[in-house]
């Protein structure tokens, strides 16, 4: 004899569809990505006014680890790849990096599946962070004058 439960009919309360709910988002981050960009591509940062200077450079006198930034990314839509390593030789690896972790982001996000991925374990945040401080170190020191922008 089979056994069958009165709740059968009862089915399990659906989940959210995590894809829904984040790739607006997703969209909209593509697009804010794009628009700097844009931004980018047509305001020089070499001319004075067009950005607000970094914050930790007026404070301190001394470079911060995404001094630079700004200018990479200019020389960058305009086809300069060796200006814009020069000009933060760190960001200039990582971006590809971050692309890469936006389009899992993305991806992962429109099958349901949350964010994951080995550089988000411990040990790689704080060592990450460890490179950005002895980098934004190192990048003032005289020897190292390569790594200023």
């Amino acid at each position: 004899m089979t056994r069958v439960s009165v709740h059968a009919h009862e089915q399990a309360p659906a989940r959210p569809n995590l894809a829904r709910a984040l790739l607006p988002q997703a969209a909209v981050l593509g697009g804010v990505a794009a628009g700097a960009l844009v931004v980018a591509f047509r305001a020089d940062p070499n001319e004075p006014g067009h950005y607000p200077g970094c914050p930790f450079l007026a404070l301190t006198g001394y470079y911060c680890p995404g001094c630079g930034g700004t200018r990479l990314v200019y020389a960058l839509t305009h086809g300069d790849v060796g200006t814009a390593f020069g000009l933060n030789p760190l960001l200039f690896v990582l971006l590809p990096v971050l692309g890469y972790l936006f389009v899992r982001w993305t991806a992962m996000t429109a099958q349901g599946l949350p964010m994951r991925s080995a550089l988000f374990r411990p040990a790689v945040a704080y060592s990450f962070v460890g490179v950005l401080i002895v980098y934004g170190i190192v990048r003032n020191l005289p020897f190292a004058h390569a790594l200023a922008p």
